[in-house]
């Protein structure tokens, strides 16, 4: 990280915009998932982006400008059954995104940001196999499998393009908001999980595991 700034900086002499964008998703109930797993993520998802933060914001600071953009998702700001350590990774991330914006708004470097609904990416099959892989013999099978088939089935999954246009916005606005939610799916779920009591949410999500699981046991017997 520290010779990426560095070469960054002898080649351009400046940085206007960070974009920490690394992440993963590793699924499987909280009893499931190895701990080893559970630090492993919040060492891509939050430990990276807070240690490249760290070593871009000293040259911003001393531009009086600058940008970071911290993608996140709209599991921020949500949650569903059996990706409680994925959510935890993207509450840590917009937590210390906050902090982070006032810390640094003196020094004239905005925070921003993205959260992302469902994209057209590599995220949901790998985010499925591993919940696959930290589930094997597990008693929460009835939960599992459900969840797998809707993670591997990203439906209406929006162009990436949604997202690198957020983070344009973002990086050119003189003043930027500090969340941009992208898209419509991520808008309204978030919506939905600030304005119904957490009795709700829950039976929300169970009607939506419900209805995976009806769907993936209506696919199988099609299958055979």
């Amino acid at each position: 990280m520290q010779d990426a700034i560095d070469a960054l900086l002898k080649a351009e002499g400046r940085l206007d915009a960070l974009v920490n964008n690394a992440g993963y998703g590793s699924y499987g109930t909280i009893e499931d998932v190895p701990l080893d797993e559970a630090r492993r993520q919040f060492e891509v998802n939050v430990f990276g982006l807070a240690r490249l933060s760290q070593l871009v914001l000293p040259t911003m600071r001393q531009a009086k400008s600058g940008t970071i953009v911290n993608i996140s998702s709209m599991g921020g700001r949500i949650w569903m059954p059996v990706g409680g350590w994925y959510h935890a990774t993207k509450y840590a991330v917009e937590v210390l995104s906050d902090a982070m914006r006032v810390e640094v708004k003196p020094f004239g470097v905005n925070v921003v940001v993205v959260q992302p609904g469902a994209i057209e990416s590599e995220w949901s099959g790998i985010s499925a196999r591993n919940l696959l892989a930290n589930s094997k013999g597990s008693v929460y099978s009835a939960l599992i499998q459900p969840m797998a088939a809707l993670l591997g089935n990203y439906a209406n999954a929006a162009s990436p393009d949604v997202v690198a246009n957020a983070v344009s916005r973002a990086v050119n606005c003189a003043n930027p908001r500090r969340r941009y939610a992208t898209p419509m799916d991520a808008k309204a779920l978030i919506f939905l999980h600030w304005l119904l009591p957490t009795f709700a949410w829950e039976a929300l999500v169970r009607t939506a595991v419900q209805s995976a699981a009806q769907s993936a046991a209506k696919k199988a017997g099609q299958t055979t």
